[in-house]
């Protein structure tokens, strides 16, 4: 079974947790795969110092719901303006976990696949780079760090992951070792 077929039957079945309290804005992200010579590769941005949150660190494509516009559009259309695919592009396989931000968004992840080849066009304002990034680099336990950090009433485990000169980390990185560990993902 290919990552895709592997990807829809679990997605399937997922009760995805909602969150309904604790954020002040809502936003959605897109955990855009890609396969090449049978192994899947994330898309991820590194964001610009020019964006009003999280500067220059990585991240999935993504942004602030505009008007109540329903959460998969909201994913579809800042991928499209962040790093120029168009949702013609892309197959929505299914939704993830909410997750809230330290920025106290809350974020919806879809999970979405594209075939090669694609190219993109990145909007310099938001996006400094795309990474193509294969799922083993993040089943490599070498390339895993974990520190304990605190939060409004408790500590939490936040993940640290090497890819060559970048460290993918926060929200980013706790979606993808969740989402692995959901779909079973091999390296």
């Amino acid at each position: 079974m290919g990552f895709r077929e592997q990807c829809l039957a679990k997605l399937g079945s997922l009760q995805y947790r909602v969150l309904t309290s604790g954020f002040r804005r809502e936003a959605a992200v897109l955990i855009l795969v890609f396969e090449h010579d049978g192994e899947p590769y994330f898309v991820l941005t590194r964001r610009t110092q020019e964006v009003e949150t999280h500067k220059g660190q990585i991240s999935f494509p993504g942004g602030m719901r505009q008007d109540g516009e329903p959460l998969e559009q909201t994913a579809l259309r800042e991928t499209f303006e962040e790093i120029g695919i168009q949702s013609s592009q892309i197959e929505i396989l299914g939704r993830f976990h909410d997750y809230i931000s330290v920025t106290e968004y809350r974020v919806s992840p879809f999970v979405g696949i594209i075939k090669e080849p694609f190219t993109v066009k990145i909007q310099p304002r938001e996006v400094a780079e795309v990474l193509s990034v294969p799922f083993h680099i993040f089943r490599d336990p070498g390339r895993l760090r974990v520190e304990q950090q605190p939060r409004p009433g408790r500590m939490i485990d936040v993940y640290f992951y090497s890819y060559q000169d970048h460290t993918i980390w926060g929200l980013t990185a706790r979606i993808i070792k969740e989402f692995l560990e959901f779909v079973g993902a091999r390296s």
